[in-house]
């Protein structure tokens, strides 16, 4: 499984997009009590679970992390670790990952310049002001001494979207075979 961390507009949910169009990786599907939007599907987009169900779920240690946001709960499950899967995910995150010691969880971490990520935020569109917000936040999460040490650094700041999902393909596919892993 790939695990992808990286600070904002590091490329990491375009790259996590690019492995399941070109290779078939998809992505793990998370579990979170906020209600289902318009066009989303219980099951592809997340799994819709009321709070009691959730709460349960994590008495039962069956969360590898999880998170509250906007009031609702958000959790990666255990049994979605699996082969051919990718994961988007922040420091707790990444952190809780390496903590399983999972041979078959395999880490990346995308890295680029703020000038980079500040001018990759502005041509997507997001506005000047929360563009300056995540960077300044990012600055402190994604800090040298708040990131564990993963297993392959991407430097995504030259390379093309299509380019950092290749060379973590290739990469990923170099370290399931060294480990004796399933694909």
């Amino acid at each position: 499984m790939i695990v992808l961390a990286g600070a904002s507009a590091s490329g990491k949910t375009e790259v996590a997009k690019t492995l399941a169009k070109k290779y078939g990786i998809t992505k793990m599907i998370t579990t979170t009590t906020r209600p289902m939007r318009v066009g989303e599907v219980n099951g592809r987009d997340y799994f819709y679970v009321d709070k009691e169900l959730f709460e349960q779920m994590l008495r039962e240690d069956r969360f590898v992390e999880h998170t509250i946001y906007n009031g609702n709960f958000y959790g990666s499950t255990k049994d979605q670790i699996a082969p051919g899967r990718c994961i988007v995910i922040d420091p707790a995150g990444l952190r809780a990952y390496i903590a399983l010691n999972d041979p078959n969880i395999i880490t990346f971490f995308l890295d680029s310049t703020e000038t980079t990520r500040y001018k990759r935020m502005i041509e997507r569109g997001d506005p000047d002001d929360l563009a300056h917000k995540r960077l300044l936040h990012d600055r402190t999460a994604f800090a040298k001494e708040n990131i564990p040490e993963v297993d392959v650094h991407i430097n995504s700041e030259t390379q093309t979207v299509e380019e950092v999902a290749d060379e973590i393909k290739r990469i990923y596919d170099g370290i399931v075979q060294s480990r004796g892993l399933k694909r």
